[in-house]
């Protein structure tokens, strides 16, 4: 790590802490050319890799915007979206892997969207599934009342 002071290559580790639930390590760091202390923060970069091969990193934010529009209109806060993007994340990245297919995601959004609000649960599984038809959304309410009972 070099030094943001001097710019130097060599420094060492003081201290490293982990925050965010684990998904974060803060480091503090001193310098061995001028001595000074700073921090770093570090984070496992975790990729979706979209149907077109294209890969980019993991969202919070890109979850919460493609289930607040299917939210729209429901009763359902931004605390809620948010927990469900903490949510979808943690399932994915306990697959282990440093790249996952956006399918993954669609999936692991599925299961807290369904808890979280039905009609919103619909909404998405009818676009991320492709529904084609009444059947379609019939055969996955029914889903929903077997499950509820």
């Amino acid at each position: 790590m070099r030094c943001p002071f001097c710019k130097n290559d060599d420094t060492r580790v003081v201290d490293s802490r982990v925050a965010d639930d684990g998904q974060v390590i803060r480091r503090r760091r001193s310098c061995n050319e001028c001595g000074r202390r700073f921090s770093t923060v570090e984070t496992a970069v975790l990729s979706v890799v979209k149907r077109n091969g294209i890969s980019e990193p993991f969202s919070r934010e890109k979850v919460m915007q493609g289930v607040r529009r299917a939210c729209q209109g429901r009763q359902v806060d931004e605390d809620a979206l948010a927990k469900l993007a903490v949510q979808v994340e943690d399932t994915v990245r306990s697959s282990g892997s440093a790249e996952i297919p956006s399918n993954e995601v669609g999936l692991a959004i599925l299961g807290p969207l369904r808890d979280l609000d039905e009609v919103a649960y619909l909404r998405f599984a009818s676009v991320y599934r492709s529904f084609e038809s009444a059947d379609d959304f019939q055969r996955e309410i029914d889903s929903l009342r077997r499950d509820r009972h």
